[in-house]
């Protein structure tokens, strides 16, 4: 009996969750279809289903989202992160994710007190930390299908990650100071701790997991390993109460520097397919229920007896408190970047200059240090070009203050508010109100925005050429392999002569397409030889790119390109045709 009522329980959820993945796929697929970004229309879908006659209500614990969901979420979108990007404009993401945080929590929390009174300030700043963190979901989908600079897209990407992290750390803390518990040195304290902490276990736990799996030979073993890194970093952090957020962020970046280098092409291309299913699935299931929520949430501020349009009117005064604090903070960081992009312009003489005086010096007593040396100018030259070349602009700027759409920490953190807190349920609407007007009005005026100012990223000949010459360079490594009168098999015998003349012809810059065997029949030994050379090939031109993505001379986009295609012609090397 037990077990029919479990059955019984399930069945409804069950069919609630099949729902929710086709309606997913269907408003993506139509919104991808029409230009218009997909969490925006998942928000007014669920709105719209909610309102249905006889529409279940759904209960979701906060916590689900706050432990089950966001850390995925995060451990994505992580992974996928250029690690040279990222440590570029780390100054800019930081000061987004964290001093404009701070700043727009303590502001929109000062405004509901002086608002609501009854509410006391450390209550009115923990609802701030709330409603503070953008989510980048919305703005980087529209930003990516409009072709906004990179640099610009990475910014903001970096901001959804690290944001989340101060704000949930910070409403924890403005929480407890609700008791009385914590004072303003305690809570200073408190908020170092759990960075630290947070970012020391995100750390190991990253290069753990990268070294256990980097020893497990099969790609469905390793990814499989991958969907419970996530939280292998977010509960021992928060059982040391520091930031789980930002552990599984750390966590992620690791994973991402070190797949290059550690995982197999097979490994990357499994796990990259599988985590753009679980990213685009959560990340949209939440704007659904986001939604979705709306109509439950009116209900419970109505038996509340407080009126719906007040605290809507509280909502939308905190939209304003928060643009407003966007607008003006980004101001001062654009014009900072300009100023770098300036003194970046004369940095890359400097560094040229540099270089060149390396290569005249007599250090052939001392080669290896000829080799740093030229290793460590060569990136300071190619990280101020990057900033010289890849400038932000007011226009960007413009972009960037407009893109401060909330969502879903937004969403989690408002409902798990202690519940003796006052005004609870108007407090939640209020978050709602926040989050669903940013997306709407923000989110839904952005692609107008981009269009009318003209921002644009590199054109399509200029990325093109860019790739073709990283692939360049990587053939060069390729035939400087080839041509080595050393190259032996691994049984030392040399290979035969004419299947180097083979393997020379199959560059990176003229892969072959997946189901184009003939060339690969023949007798056996060739095939095995034919194989071997072209994974020494390959293996060649990894290590040339993995030199190139330090160097920091090529964009991510075209290391990102040049990455695929290697991953891909290994495929082809090690499918089911290779082995005849």
């Amino acid at each position: 009996m037990r077990g029919q009522e479990g059955w019984v329980c399930m069945e409804p959820i069950a069919g609630l969750a099949v729902a929710a993945v086709l309606i997913i796929v269907a408003v993506s697929f139509f919104a991808e279809k029409h230009g218009v970004a997909t969490p925006l229309l998942l928000v007014v879908v669920g709105i719209g289903l909610s309102a249905l006659p006889g529409a279940p209500h759904l209960e979701i614990r906060p916590e689900w989202i706050l432990t089950v969901v966001l850390p995925p979420l995060l451990y994505s979108a992580a992974v996928n992160m250029p690690a040279t990007d990222f440590r570029r404009d780390f100054g800019a993401i930081g000061a987004l994710s964290v001093l404009l945080v701070l700043v727009s929590a303590f502001a929109s929390g000062f405004v509901l007190y002086w608002l609501l009174p009854d509410l006391g300030l450390a209550a009115a700043i923990a609802v701030g930390a709330v409603i503070s963190p953008p989510d980048a979901v919305a703005a980087t989908a529209i930003g990516k299908r409009l072709g906004l600079p990179a640099r610009l897209v990475t910014i903001l990407e970096g901001e959804g990650l690290v944001n989340d992290a101060t704000a949930l750390v910070l409403m924890r803390t403005a929480v407890a100071a609700t008791a009385g518990a914590v004072s303003l040195g305690g809570a200073l304290a408190d908020f170092a701790l759990a960075v630290t902490v947070g970012v020391a276990v995100g750390l190991v736990v990253g290069w753990v997991t990268v070294l256990v799996r980097s020893r497990i030979d099969d790609p469905v073993l390793t990814t499989a390993m991958s969907f419970v890194v996530p939280f292998l970093a977010f509960v021992p952090a928060e059982e040391l109460h520091a930031s789980g957020v930002l552990a599984v962020v750390v966590a992620g970046l690791v994973t991402g520097a070190q797949s290059a280098r550690r995982f197999s092409s097979a490994d990357r291309i499994v796990e990259r397919t599988n985590w753009r299913t679980i990213q685009m699935l959560l990340e949209n299931g939440v704007f659904l229920l986001m939604g979705y929520e709306m109509a439950a949430l009116v209900a419970d501020v109505q038996s509340d007896g407080f009126g719906v349009w007040v605290a809507v009117g509280l909502g939308l005064a905190a939209t304003v408190v928060l643009t407003t604090v966007r607008v003006l903070f980004v101001i001062p960081l654009v014009a900072a970047l300009r100023r770098g992009q300036r003194r970046s312009e004369g940095w890359v003489e400097a560094m040229s200059g540099v270089l060149d005086r390396i290569d005249a010096a007599d250090l052939a007593h001392a080669p290896g240090r000829r080799e740093q040396m030229t290793r460590f100018v060569r990136r300071k030259h190619a990280d101020a070009t990057f900033y010289a070349r890849e400038g932000l602009g007011w226009r960007g700027g413009a972009v960037l203050a407009w893109s401060g759409m909330r969502g879903v920490v937004t969403l989690a953190a408002a409902q798990s508010l202690p519940a003796d807190l006052p005004y609870r349920s108007q407090l939640v609407l209020v978050a709602f109100t926040v989050a669903v007007v940013t997306l709407l009005v923000q989110g839904g005026t952005l692609p107008a925005l981009i269009r009318r100012l003209g921002v644009r990223g590199g054109n399509a000949q200029e990325e093109r050429r860019e790739v073709a010459l990283l692939v360049a360079e990587l053939g060069e490594a390729a035939r400087a392999l080839l041509d080595n009168p050393d190259l032996r098999r691994s049984d030392g015998r040399p290979f035969d002569p004419a299947i180097v003349e083979e393997v020379r012809t199959r560059s990176l810059a003229a892969l072959p397409p997946a189901g184009d065997d003939e060339e690969w029949v023949g007798a056996l030994p060739r095939l095995e030889q034919r194989r071997e050379l072209q994974r020494l090939v390959l293996d060649a031109e990894q290590a040339a790119l993995l030199d190139a993505r330090a160097g920091g001379i090529f964009r991510s986009h075209a290391i990102t390109a040049a990455q695929h295609a290697i991953d891909n012609n290994a495929a082809i090397l090690d499918g089911p045709s290779a082995h005849g």
